[in-house]
């Protein structure tokens, strides 16, 4: 349903009412979430976005060079330039994610051709990411709104009490957010794949230790001792945000989390103050700026469970992440059409039979929509290298309400394979039932 038409590309719009149309990070991780299942919207989406992506230092609508748009709004507003939306640039993830995308589309198809034809914008993100984004010099990327019709706040969590500390209060920018951290590791990485695959090594080894770089710097500046978790950002003078979120749950997705505190992230995020029943909250029970019915700090967003629970199987917690998975599936059974809402309420499932709605959110809703074939690939444990011709199936595992699943025309690259998944009490085993 929100798959949309723009110039000839098919990306997925964002949600119903109040987002139909292109949104840099939601277009982009819904892509992400399905690239398995229809790989081609995730190119055209990459085509589009790099078509707009910034050219110019424009503070009314947060745009930079090499930065890949939010927002593209059409309409009276924006041909009047009322609005920023013509795009706007106010988004701090949307850039590495956007080369994450292109690594996870050609690891699916092998396509490099499409690498090739957009390296001119993977190259204008990485120096955007490397010279531009890092407004205070501390050596992470960050933001800082300069538009007076833009948003406060450029990661996911846009609206503008999502970033707290630990007393409530609103984080100063400029703010670096850690899954946004997480972002850029894995950027950088999965471009360096690329540019090896390409005969581009030594930008490639350049790459990699830019990222293991971060890595190793992150792991001191986000830690918080006293609390046993990473701080959900950095904000001015380099001071942590304290406030326990669910943030550093997809700063396990890119993997630039290390071992030991990946143990402490994981035991918080399925513990009772920040997992409902219905899923992973998106702050924790008792931190001063926690409302369950409110947006961003304490309400539940699929997409951000799913890129969760991907996060815990990475790490090995595997049980951990089918509980997000069966959570998540359980609140989709109790909504109209098993139709997943962009957000609804973090009350506990012990005091809510049934999950509460927000009363205005997207529904449908794209990267909502996303979450269960997302946490179904997490659970098959599928890992493709189209340019290998290769799909390793890495420790999957089925929950416990669901007994068998049967992939058919499974392709990677030019080939494709039937899979069946069956449960034997806590083994999952796989079956290939037909290879071309």
């Amino acid at each position: 349903m929100l798959a949309t038409r723009e110039r000839g590309e098919v990306f997925f719009a964002a949600g119903v009412p109040w987002f139909v149309c292109l949104f840099g990070r939601d277009s982009i991780v819904t892509a992400l979430e399905t690239v398995a299942y229809n790989p081609r919207i995730a190119a055209e989406t990459l085509i589009l976005l790099a078509r707009y992506q910034g050219r110019h230092h424009d503070e009314w609508r947060d745009e930079e060079p090499g930065k890949i748009p939010h927002e593209l709004r059409v309409g009276e507003m924006a041909n009047l330039g009322e609005v920023p939306q013509t795009p706007y640039y106010g988004t701090v993830d949307a850039t590495p994610l956007f080369l994450c995308l292109l690594a996870e589309y050609v690891r699916w198809t092998g396509d490099l051709d499409l690498f090739r034809k957009l390296e001119p914008n993977v190259e204008r993100a990485l120096h955007w990411l490397d010279t531009i984004a890092d407004h205070d010099g501390d050596g992470f990327v960050d933001y800082v709104s300069r538009s007076e019709k833009g948003l406060a706040n450029q990661g996911w969590k846009d609206s503008g009490n999502s970033i707290a500390n630990s007393d409530g209060s609103p984080a100063e920018p400029p703010v670096a957010l850690v899954e946004v951290q997480g972002y850029v590791y894995r950027a950088r990485l999965d471009t360096a794949w690329l540019y090896r695959l390409t005969g581009r090594c030594e930008e490639a080894e350049r790459l990699e230790k830019g990222a293991q770089a971060l890595r190793k710097r992150f792991q001191n500046a986000y830690w918080l001792p006293d609390r046993r978790y990473l701080a959900v950002a950095l904000q001015k003078d380099g001071r942590p945000a304290e406030a326990i979120s669910s943030n550093p749950g997809q700063a396990l997705w890119s993997g630039i989390v290390g071992a030991g505190h990946a143990r402490s992230v994981a035991r918080m995020l399925v513990s009772k103050r920040m997992f409902s029943g219905w899923g992973v909250r998106t702050m924790a029970e008792g931190e001063q700026a926690y409302n369950p019915l409110d947006y961003q700090v304490g309400a539940i967003w699929p997409h951000d469970n799913a890129l969760i629970a991907a996060g815990l199987k990475r790490y090995g917690f595997d049980k951990e992440a089918l509980s997000v998975f069966t959570a998540v599936y359980e609140a989709a059974t109790r909504f109209p059409n098993y139709r997943l809402p962009e957000v609804f309420a973090g009350f506990a499932r012990g005091d809510s039979p049934e999950p509460v709605r927000y009363p205005v959110a997207c529904s449908p809703q794209a990267w909502a929509a996303g979450a269960i074939p997302y946490m179904l690939r997490t659970a098959l444990g599928l890992e493709p290298d189209a340019t290998q011709h290769t799909l390793r199936i890495v420790r999957p595992e089925l929950p416990d309400w669901l007994g068998e699943v049967t992939v058919r025309g499974l392709q990677v690259g030019q080939g494709s394979v039937d899979l069946l998944f069956r449960r034997h009490g806590d083994e999952t085993s796989v079956v290939v039932l037909e290879q071309h």
